[in-house]
């Protein structure tokens, strides 16, 4: 049997059109508010449609030498072509932190599974 880790694909965003693009900063000042923003489909276009959609996405931050991740955000898209209402994958998210670390996306697509990207954030005084 699989574990779920086994499960989640990668690649380069701009090959490939599940990939999580992350965009944040590369270091900020601690007490700083981030805003980071996750989309698919940053240089290939997703289709986002009934048959073929991305269904959620999922960001995290694992500080430095941590163990576990805390969640900053799960978000759902729900509307994929009925009444012409079409969900974008694209989310945008303000946090803070204090210690150096990596934020984690993770995407689902019905017809292509689960995705990851990461992305390394410096922490300065």
């Amino acid at each position: 049997m699989k574990k779920i880790s086994e499960l989640y694909r990668t690649g380069d965003f701009k090959g490939e059109k599940h990939v999580p693009v992350i965009n944040a900063p590369d270091k900020v000042k601690k007490g700083d508010v981030i805003e980071l923003n996750v989309n698919i489909g940053q240089e290939i276009p997703h289709p986002n449609t009934l048959e073929h959609h991305i269904k959620w996405i999922k960001v995290y931050y694992l500080p430095k030498d941590g163990n576990f991740p805390a969640e900053i955000g799960n978000y759902e898209f729900t509307s994929h072509g009925e009444f012409g209402l079409v969900s974008e994958p694209y989310v945008t998210v303000k946090f803070k932190i204090e210690k150096c670390g990596t934020i984690i996306a993770t995407s689902y697509c019905n017809i292509h599974g689960l995705w990851e990207s990461s992305k390394e954030i410096t922490v300065e005084e």
